[in-house]
């Protein structure tokens, strides 16, 4: 399943890299309360589904974060100078399934909401 998100924010790519880092996660996303762990590419958080490892990428356009532990794959992205909106943030989340149940698809969706409006807290001119 995928959910995307665009966040009307003028952030170039780099700025993207050098700003989402894991310690700024749940200063950025209301979903992630806490981060446990940081080692700068991966690490560990608390967040509205449970206690995760995360890793961190830095990928054309901006960052890519997985959960590689999550039964459902949970990976998302904050990109930007690319279709379908190059002049704002993209934040593209996926997980390995094709249905779930509601509730957890109404929390992804609440996830990229939040990263939505979190975005918004790095806003700069570029």
């Amino acid at each position: 399943m995928e959910f995307f998100a665009l966040a009307p924010v003028r952030l170039s790519a780099e700025q993207l890299q050098a700003s989402l880092s894991i310690a700024q996660l749940p200063r950025l996303c209301a979903s992630i309360d806490k981060v446990l762990s940081d080692r700068e590419s991966h690490g560990e958080i608390y967040c509205v589904w449970g206690q995760f490892r995360v890793h961190r990428e830095a990928i054309n356009g901006g960052v890519r974060f997985t959960l590689p532990d999550c039964p459902n794959g949970l990976a998302w992205t904050l990109t930007t100078g690319h279709p379908p909106a190059p002049d704002a943030v993209v934040v593209h989340c996926t997980i390995a399934r094709t249905e779930h149940e509601p509730d957890f698809v109404e929390s992804l969706q609440a996830f990229v909401d939040d990263w939505q409006s979190g975005l918004r807290a790095l806003d700069s001119p570029r």
